[in-house]
């Protein structure tokens, strides 16, 4: 079984986006710790299933952002479920969770299921504006937020999700001050290796997805944190 807390670099790919098989090639045969496949516009089973059944090929752990009931298959190693602590409409804090526990809640396993908490902070992006997001936060907000992944409710993941958007490390670091368990992943803007470096220097794990589809040079040299 992959261990998910020692993941220091996801790429993660949007289904609802075209890459190469040469592009995908050099992604997931790069040094990343995981591929994860998630979005949030035209997120379909069957973009889903094609673009596992294109990645399933690579030997490395492969994940599903659950954005919705109607795209969740089976043959992923783990399914990410995302509560969405700063929106303001309970669908997205656990309304998707339960209505997929009602339909499909006898046949899961849930050792693959992992619980993440998220806080998006890019008002302009549409995951903020699809899970109606308020992204208007103090530092004593975010503070918050991480207590109550931690101490709360006790969740293994604690995603900040700047979608686009370079985030504001002094809010990066607030967060990860107030975590021991739970692990911080990071996603937004990571454009370079600069960036990937000075997100990871505070984060936990670093998520590179929109470069990806822009410049995948750069996107492979974020891989180098590890080294």
């Amino acid at each position: 079984m992959y261990d998910i807390t020692k993941w220091q670099h996801i790429f993660k790919l949007d289904p609802a986006k075209t890459i190469s098989d040469e592009d995908l090639d050099k992604i997931c045969m790069s040094n990343t710790d995981a591929i994860m496949i998630g979005g949030t516009d035209d997120i379909t089973l069957d973009n889903v299933i094609h673009l596992m059944s294109r990645v399933r090929r690579y030997p490395l752990p492969l994940v599903l952002e659950i954005a919705n009931v109607e795209s969740v298959m089976p043959g992923f190693d783990f399914y990410f479920v995302p509560t969405v602590l700063n929106s303001q409409d309970v669908q997205y804090h656990n309304g998707i969770l339960h209505k997929a526990l009602k339909e499909y809640g006898h046949a899961i396993d849930f050792d693959e299921m992992i619980f993440e908490g998220y806080v998006v902070l890019n008002q302009d992006s549409k995951v903020g504006q699809v899970t109606k997001a308020n992204c208007d936060l103090t530092t004593e907000d975010l503070e918050a937020y991480a207590l109550m992944a931690e101490e709360m409710y006790k969740l293994p993941i604690l995603y900040l999700e700047y979608s686009g958007t370079y985030g504001d490390m002094e809010m990066v670091k607030a967060a990860k001050s107030k975590l021991q368990s739970t692990q911080l992943f990071y996603g937004g803007g990571i454009r370079n290796l600069d960036d990937a470096k000075e997100v990871f220097e505070i984060a936990d794990t670093i998520i590179v997805g929109n470069v990806i589809y822009d410049d995948i040079k750069h996107a492979l040299k974020t891989v180098k944190i590890k080294e």
